[in-house]
């Protein structure tokens, strides 16, 4: 046949060292007691503890919801809805199912989920009067459960389960016979940088105990029977006697075992007078410790006033810095400016300078050929000198020889005269008629030497001064022989 469950649901809060239902009505604000479970070593009973059936997730959710609506929360500087209470939400889960003799089996298991409220500073957090008071218990709870975790770790013989009831609802979980695992909520905040390293540290501590699984026993319907029978007994019993002795009397069974649970006590009271002497010299340690960091204290906030100050000097040179550095950086703006324009600049400035380039080399070109012109110039020059000198000196043997010849003809006319005397009458007509034509040939000489000197004028520049001397002199020359022979 398939198997039978159940599932049951609570939900405990932890609120200063006091438990409460968060499953109850509204109204009711009523404390719930802790008892330690006779038959189950490390395990717990709180008397009154309301347990909700359930069949489906969503009536879990909803559990959870109207419990955490119930739960006391606050708020603080942190945390605008802070928790001041720790929870634990357990699951109870009952399987009834038929063994293979045919029998029927029951086996029980359990879920807890427990919500623990972060630890606070209260200088931080601004709590004060109940939020204050609040935050000192939900601290000693915690730092409680830092010293079973560390006794646990260490093994040490005595665990302080009992200092808080904190760690009385976790104690099965903490070393005992359960599967525990432990989630860490941290800020990524520097500000929180203290709580971040405190919870991570807490957390590797607590990863390192060693807790002993052991699997659910299934009880027969049998077993369960003879137990629930045992403890009838055992209470009829009491009644009885109750009923037939005046006063207070207990059953023989109960009074042996009321005898062990004294002799224990007393060891118990044994082992914590031990303890309280050990915790006092671990107090005196402690109060040494804190004189010592107190003195500390006292130094660094001597350090701290003086770094205070030096703080103040460093950010006046701080703002003067930054003073100085927006000035340096509209200077720096006004550099880049220029630089633009500069570069602006630059580049016309380059286009031009390749233009005057391009004009140097046509200029050079032209200053080559210009060169090359006035080379030509100066030879023309040179054979202009050259053709001058041989025209002049041509034509002064030319002038001379004619100034010879006229001075010869000049004397055998005189002597021609002397004795031709009768005949230069006859003659003069004919003589007249040749020296007119040889004037005009001398005229037509003259003006046949002013055309030549007109076209080498412009080449010879420089030589026209010596060049007009020369014509000057030979048309003197020309005329006075020319009036000669007009005269003779």
């Amino acid at each position: 046949s398939e198997a039978e469950f159940s599932v049951r649901v609570s939900f405990l809060e932890l609120y200063n060292e006091e438990i409460f239902d968060l499953l109850s009505a509204n109204d009711d604000t009523s404390r719930l007691r802790l008892y330690e479970d006779a038959t189950r070593k490390g395990s717990v009973i709180i008397q009154g503890l309301e347990e909700v059936q359930v069949h489906s997730k969503s009536e879990v959710y909803n559990i959870l919801e109207k419990g955490s609506d119930k739960r006391k929360t606050a708020e603080t500087f942190m945390n605008a809805q802070s928790s001041r209470s720790h929870t634990v939400f357990t699951v109870t889960v009952h399987i009834k199912e038929a063994s293979m003799m045919g029998e029927e089996v029951l086996r029980i298991g359990k879920l807890n989920l427990v919500d623990l409220a972060g630890s606070e500073n209260v200088g931080r957090s601004g709590a004060k009067d109940a939020r204050a008071r609040e935050a000192g218990n939900i601290n000693q709870s915690l730092l409680t459960l830092g010293r079973v975790i560390s006794c646990l770790v260490e093994r040490a013989p005595h665990i302080p389960y009992r200092e808080s009831k904190l760690t009385r609802l976790l104690q099965d979980s903490l070393g005992g016979r359960t599967k525990t695992s432990i989630i860490a909520t941290v800020s990524p905040a520097t500000i929180n940088l203290e709580e971040t390293l405190s919870t991570l540290d807490y957390a590797y501590r607590a990863r390192n105990i060693t807790n002993r699984p052991e699997v659910n026993q299934m009880l027969s319907k049998r077993e369960v029977l003879k137990g629930y029978s045992d403890e009838m007994d055992r209470l009829r019993r009491e009644l009885l006697t109750c009923r037939d002795k005046n006063g207070v009397y207990l059953a023989k069974e109960n009074y042996h075992e009321m005898l062990e649970k004294i002799e224990q006590q007393q060891k118990d009271i044994t082992d914590k007078a031990q303890e309280m002497g050990a915790l006092k010299e671990e107090m005196d340690k402690k109060e040494k410790l804190f004189e010592e960091v107190e003195r500390c204290m006292i130094e660094k906030s001597r350090e701290i006033q003086k770094t205070t100050e030096k703080l103040g000097v460093q950010e006046a040179k701080l703002v003067k810095v930054r003073d100085d550095l927006k000035k340096t950086a509209r200077e720096k703006e006004e550099q880049q400016h220029l630089v633009s324009k500069h570069m602006q600049t630059e580049g016309k400035l380059g286009q031009q300078a390749r233009k005057l380039v391009i004009v140097n080399d046509e200029f050079e070109q032209d200053l080559e050929r210009l060169h090359n012109k006035l080379s030509k110039v100066k030879d023309i020059e040179g054979d202009n000198k050259d053709t001058k000198s041989d025209f002049t000196s041509s034509l002064e043997v030319m002038v001379g020889q004619m100034c010879e010849k006229v001075d010869k003809w000049g004397e055998e006319h005189e002597a021609s005269c002397n004795q031709l005397g009768g005949n230069l009458k006859d003659q003069l007509a004919e003589r007249r008629g040749q020296l007119e034509s040889l004037a005009g040939k001398v005229v037509e000489l003259i003006e046949w030497q002013k055309a030549v000197g007109m076209e080498h004028q412009q080449e010879v520049e420089m030589t026209g001064t010596d060049g007009a001397k020369v014509m000057t002199k030979v048309d003197e020359m020309v005329e006075s022989r020319a009036e000669m022979g007009v005269k003779a």
